[in-house]
């Protein structure tokens, strides 16, 4: 970490619930979470905003971790591609599949559904300024309402604004993310290398 952030022996105050929830979810404190306490009064802020998405997400977990796996790459992101990654491999079945699906989405046996909604998420990684309203009338065709399409557009920008954050702030991914198949690490490294 670049910066100076609450250690979890210091944490008061919401800070310290927020750490508490965290070890007890994941057994430790990613530093994707600490990175937020060099500013201590926006961790809330940004925790309350994450829950609040996700649980208001019209789309499973599954699409949420396919749309930021994408996003992270294109970012690019190193923590958030092996932090989402990991969680993909249940996800899909193997780890085969995370690595075609980081290689080439649209050639890695997903659904016309799934690959609409990952080329949106992708555009808006790369440049949402060129996103038309073809995009949005494909989407529409593949089955997407628009609350859903708000919340594939949420997702990736959402994505694109934290990794940023998290790689300014030199957060890295912890070892449990960091997975021992040589190939799948360096797949997974598209940005910064750990």
């Amino acid at each position: 970490m670049f910066l100076k952030t609450i250690a979890e022996d210091e944490a008061k105050g919401r800070v310290a619930e927020i750490y508490d929830k965290a070890r007890a979810q994941l057994g430790f404190v990613m530093e994707a979470t600490q990175c937020f306490t060099a500013r201590p009064d926006l961790l809330p802020i940004y925790t309350d905003f994450n829950d609040q998405m996700r649980a208001g997400f019209s789309l499973g977990m599954r699409e949420w971790r396919l749309i930021t796996l994408v996003a992270a790459k294109q970012v690019p992101s190193t923590y958030c591609s092996h932090v989402y990654g990991k969680h993909l491999i249940a996800d899909l079945g193997s780890k085969e599949a995370v690595l075609a699906l980081q290689q080439d989405f649209r050639n890695a046996g997903l659904t016309e559904r799934d690959v609409a909604m990952l080329a949106y998420a992708e555009q808006i990684a790369i440049d949402a300024s060129q996103v038309r309203q073809a995009d949005i009338d494909r989407l529409r065709t593949t089955g997407f309402s628009d609350q859903q399409i708000c919340d594939i557009a949420l997702c990736a920008s959402f994505r694109c604004f934290v990794s940023r954050f998290f790689d300014a702030a030199g957060a890295g991914p912890e070892a449990i993310f960091i997975d021992s198949d040589e190939a799948f690490r360096a797949a997974m490294t598209v940005g910064r290398s750990y």
